[in-house]
């Protein structure tokens, strides 16, 4: 294999061999960009096929020869850069071998090729010189398309083999590598980082070679102090922090998982310990979180993000992350924290990063509602009139808070006499913790001159809002008198904006009762700590009963996972029916149309023997093989729907029972289920 270039920036092509595009010095007096942190990448790679009949080893080292300071730190962010393709002494022809022992050797060969097993003394010296020139930098080379995919591990045919972890500057058949790339773009991550100043990248070829046409990057250096904690380093651990509170200290920063936005290790468990002062609540925003792909239950993940409302594992769970999200706020509920990061998957991600804030209550609480001009009190035992607007303007804007009060009623203006024209006011909910905010309306009678009752544009309406990656984002629209379903939020704030575009004495406006609640409106089963949102049903306190989705029959909220956990005794097993069922989706209920879903399980890990189920469903039965059972419930940030009713009776293994189907607000149908359980 050859290896190409000729010191120029433009990209050299040597037959079918390795071709590489890189910079001599990439300065500004030779009138080539230098690259900068805004996302200018100046230096590109790429590889195209090797000549048939060939099997091969590259490697590509990243070096930036910049200019230092005698500090050690570079004295221009973008440093001057070079890509340096030297061919290191495993990278070498395999040719195809002559002779009795032939088709031995070309086994061997291959086995070089697919396993790296081939290292001298010339790759270590070839390598040594291919690094950064200053400490203080790492890499982010950014993969297009990839190798030719001969199989899911990745380990046989054409595929890139990743180092971003060294701790020195050569490598040896003793390195661990951190990644192997194969397949399309699709199947990879395309940015890449390394954890310190050297990246290398090994290419292997299979023989025979195929007709993929290889791949191409681009890369550039990033300051490593861009991604540094605030936090103390607890010490004797490797990556436990702690932040405190104090007129010395910063009311605010950022931390991340360990390496970020390198991958973080396998096998490790960091904690994050935030202690504000006594009159301070505790904000953190996880605005990236790349662990894995995918829409599994946190539940079977390996690698997740707890936040305990408390200082230790042992507070209460208010927030369990996992697979890959951004803008994801958490609020305490009182003056500490506790983040626990465990990582056991064998092939890690990003990881995350994350802001905090120490917030004064009063800032935290926002106005209280009875300090706003024309605002109601949040205590219902004092709302008797709706909040006064004048002529020209609203004086209407309120914020309900947790702190304040944990239920109460929200009107519209001079409710329940009718509200003026060009009336708009935004009523904002706060909760805390686990807490969601569920809005149950009992009166809704706004004008409505238009013909189709249910068209809501243009005419007197009340939106409602939830935070969904950072932003308000639509749930609901309602206008005219039909009273909506319950309505809650996907975390802790809720948004109503009501408009009055004209005025009608018969228009009463809108009368509603909200409550923050931590059981996400889930009535049945003993609510479990552990998780935000887990009910457990055991049979030796109810033998039956029923179990619903959040919110129902009100639309369930997004962004939420629930389980439902039903033990037995040691002789039973649990019967479920369905009598309404409706989850957003389509089968078989998977990521790649956006679905959410119901997963069943006779263990607390997957169990493929049940489908998920999503969809409009008509009604159905599932039985457990074991005396414990598992629902979980996920959906997405996309859509929503009604979700589910459902019974449950904890049988005897062989057992004859007469299920009594409940009514349920309609949707469920009076009737009996004859059920018989064989084990």
């Amino acid at each position: 294999m050859k290896l190409c270039g000729n010191g120029k920036s433009s990209r050299i092509a040597c037959g079918d061999g390795l071709r590489v595009q890189e910079g001599e010095s990439y300065n500004d007096e030779k009138g080539v960009a230098a690259p900068n942190t805004t996302g200018r990448m100046p230096a590109a790679f790429t590889y195209a096929n090797a000549h048939s009949g060939i099997s091969a080893v590259a490697h590509y080292a990243l070096n930036c020869v910049g200019v230092t300071s005698t500090s050690g730190t570079s004295d221009r962010q973008d440093g001057l850069l070079e890509m340096h393709g030297k061919q290191s002494g495993n990278a070498q022809r395999y040719a195809k071998p002559e002779g009795e022992d032939s088709k031995r050797q070309e086994e061997e060969n291959e086995a070089r090729s697919i396993e790296h097993l081939e290292y001298n003394g010339e790759k270590q010296a070839a390598v040594n010189a291919l690094d950064c020139a200053t400490i203080l930098q790492i890499l982010e080379p950014i993969i297009r398309p990839i190798v030719e995919r001969f199989s899911s591990s990745c380990t046989r045919g054409d595929f890139l083999k990743l180092f971003l972890h060294l701790e020195s500057k050569g490598i040896s058949e003793y390195t661990p590598w951190s990644g192997v790339l194969c397949g399309e773009l699709r199947d990879i991550p395309q940015v890449l980082y390394s954890s310190r100043s050297t990246l290398i990248l090994e290419f292997h070829t299979q023989f025979p070679s195929s007709n993929a046409t290889g791949f191409s990057g681009t890369f550039r250096f990033i300051d490593r102090r861009l991604f540094e904690m605030d936090g103390l380093l607890v010490p004797g651990t490797m990556c436990d922090h702690e932040f405190v509170s104090s007129q010395s200290t910063p009311q605010y920063g950022r931390f991340y998982s360990p390496r970020y936005p390198s991958s973080y290790p396998k096998n490790i468990r960091c904690s994050y310990l935030f202690r504000a002062r006594l009159k301070e609540r505790i904000r953190l925003v996880f605005e990236e979180i790349s662990l894995q792909k995918g829409d599994l239950s946190c539940l079977n993940r390996a690698d997740l993000i707890k936040v305990h409302d408390g200082t230790d594992s042992g507070a209460p769970t208010i927030a369990v992350l996992c697979n890959q999200g951004t803008e994801v706020e958490v609020l305490s509920t009182g003056p500490g924290l506790y983040v626990e990061f465990v990582a056991n998957s064998e092939w890690p991600g990003q990881g995350f990063k994350a802001m905090f804030q120490f917030q004064p209550l009063d800032d935290a609480l926002h106005p209280e509602p009875d300090k706003v001009p024309g605002a109601v009190t949040g205590n219902p035992k004092y709302s008797v009139i709706g909040p006064a607007v004048s002529a020209t303007t609203s004086l209407c804007d309120i914020v309900y808070n947790s702190d304040t009060t944990k239920t109460g009623i929200v009107m519209s203006p001079g409710y329940p006499n009718p509200y003026p024209s060009r009336t708009h006011c935004t009523y904002d909910f706060q909760g805390r913790g686990k807490e969601r905010v569920q809005v149950i309306f009992q009166d809704l009678n706004l004008f409505h001159s238009q013909s189709n009752p249910n068209d809501c544009e243009g005419v007197d309406s009340l939106v409602a809002f939830v935070n969904i990656d950072g932003k308000k984002d639509k749930i609901d629209l309602f206008c005219g008198d039909i009273p909506p379903r319950p309505i809650m939020s996907t975390g802790p704030r809720l948004s109503l904006e009501f408009q009055g575009l004209t005025s009608s004495r018969h228009s009463r406006g809108f009368k509603a009762t909200y409550t923050f609640m931590e059981n996400f409106g889930i009535t049945t089963g003993r609510q479990e700590g552990q998780y935000p949102c887990a009910f457990v049903f055991n049979s030796n306190e109810t033998r039956n009963g029923t179990f619903t989705s959040p919110n129902y029959p009100g639309l369930y909220p997004r962004a939420t996972e629930c389980y439902y956990f039903f033990n037995g005794q040691s002789n039973e097993r649990v019967h479920l029916h369905f009598h309404f069922f409706d989850v957003e989706g389509v089968l078989p209920c998977e990521a790649i149309s956006a679905s959410d879903y119901v997963e069943f399980s006779n263990y607390m890990t997957r169990d493929r023997k049940y489908p998920r189920h999503c969809g409009q469903l008509k009604e159905f039965d599932v039985y457990s093989e074991r005396k414990f059972f598992r629902v979980t419930f996920k959906s997405n940030d996309r859509l929503d729907a009604t979700g589910f009713n459902g019974s449950y009776v904890f049988l005897d293994e062989e057992e004859n029972y007469t299920m009594k189907i409940p009514a349920s607000n309609g949707s469920a149908r009076h009737g009996e289920a004859f059920v018989k359980l064989v084990n």
